[in-house]
């Protein structure tokens, strides 16, 4: 899988306070009021983090009476996962051929 195609998720993770906002959607869907009741930063803030999450595909927004839920986009995650196994395949297959040679020398 290309990096670009991971790219932005890693990227939107990379900050701590969205990673923090991240991880409170992924254990509980939550409106922008709850998240910023939880995180401690402005409204205009964790909605800024929330934007940047959306984008990168890694939160969804749906509306629910007067406000909107937000909640962890499973694609996103599978994405950084994939990605990540595709690294691994790679250096599982890079440790079996090294392997090999020294067991053939």
């Amino acid at each position: 899988m290309p990096t670009s195609d991971v790219g932005p998720a890693l990227s939107a993770l990379a900050d701590p306070t969205r990673r923090s906002i991240y991880e409170l959607i992924v254990a509980e869907p939550s409106s922008v009021r709850r998240l910023t009741d939880r995180v401690g930063i402005s409204q205009p803030g964790v909605s800024q983090h929330l934007r940047v999450l959306r984008e990168s595909g890694l939160a969804s927004a749906a509306p629910k009476g007067a406000s909107t839920i937000y909640s962890a986009d499973p694609a996103g995650l599978d994405l950084i996962r994939n990605w990540m196994d595709g690294l691994w395949d790679h250096a599982l297959d890079a440790f079996v051929e090294a392997a090999e040679q020294k067991a053939n020398r």
